[in-house]
């Protein structure tokens, strides 16, 4: 297993995959000829600061927490950094930027190709850690895809996550029931918004974060060629799109003794009864 600067310890090395996406607070709009997300007011992906809390989670509970070193990887235009930067300021120690113009308009599966040869290209995972979807895309393709690439033992959805004897145990929650799951390491695991409560970086964090290392890498540096992402290497693109159709005034029920009847009435008429 390995650290940071190439030396070999006992240790676990965990890279978390972090996204730049449009804060959901603003409207999303598309722009261009191929109808891609306008990036503009973009923050880290919310659901990724879950699986950064796991990942720090899981240092804070080993006998040595100095031997567990974590790295926030990302792929996006230049301000996506900030994504970055952020997550340093939540506990990650290094951070990777895979920086390249022909990245724009990557669907899930060139997502998952250009991540793969990230990931390979920092080396010596032992934990691969993703939120179970972006705020953006919301497929929740990439983690998948991401540990086929990386032929990875993946475990999706996981509400909780422990790491022991080069085991990680999840729980994965359904409708109605709960599993338990585990695998071998090196493994894939994509975490919900049940897995934790993501703490807020304090003023020692956040300084801290300043002096901490972000490598910017191209995809030549990774091994990949232009084709192989963006539109060209995608197997999806958006033909044509619509402006959402503008929200109708409701239907207002007065109460004058029979709104109760005029409410099932009004449902009636949808069939939603």
């Amino acid at each position: 297993m390995w650290l940071a600067r190439g030396v070999q310890t006992p240790g676990l090395r965990i890279l978390v995959l972090v996204k730049y996406v449009p804060d959901t607070q603003f409207p999303r709009r598309l722009s261009g000829d191929g109808h891609t997300l306008a990036r503009g007011e973009s923050i880290l992906s919310e659901l990724d600061e879950y699986a950064l809390e796991a990942a720090v989670r899981i240092r804070e509970a080993a006998a040595d927490p100095q031997s567990v070193h974590i790295a926030a990887l990302t792929m996006g235009p230049a301000d996506a950094v900030s994504a970055l930067r952020k997550a340093l300021q939540l506990g990650a120690d290094e951070a990777y930027h895979l920086a390249d113009d022909a990245l724009a308009g990557s669907d899930a599966a060139a997502t998952s190709r250009a991540l793969a040869a990230l990931v390979a290209h920092v080396g010596g995972a032992d934990l691969v850690l993703c939120g179970m979807a972006s705020t953006d895309g919301e497929t929740s393709l990439v983690p998948a895809q991401l540990a086929e690439r990386l032929s990875l033992a993946q475990v999706t959805f996981a509400a909780s996550l422990q790491i022991a004897d080069g085991t990680v145990r999840a729980t994965r929650n359904g409708a109605t029931d709960a599993e338990s799951v585990e695998a071998p390491l090196p493994a894939l695991v994509s975490v919900t918004d049940q897995a934790n409560d993501p703490r807020y970086p304090n003023f020692k964090a956040i300084m801290a974060a300043k002096k901490k290392p972000v490598t910017t890498l191209s995809l030549a540096d990774v091994g990949l060629e232009p084709a192989a992402v963006g539109a060209a290497g995608s197997w999806t693109r958006v033909l044509a799109a619509t402006e959402r159709p503008a929200r109708t005034a409701g239907t207002v029920i007065t109460d004058e003794g029979n709104a109760g009847v005029k409410l099932v009435d009004f449902l009636a008429e949808r069939r939603l009864l």
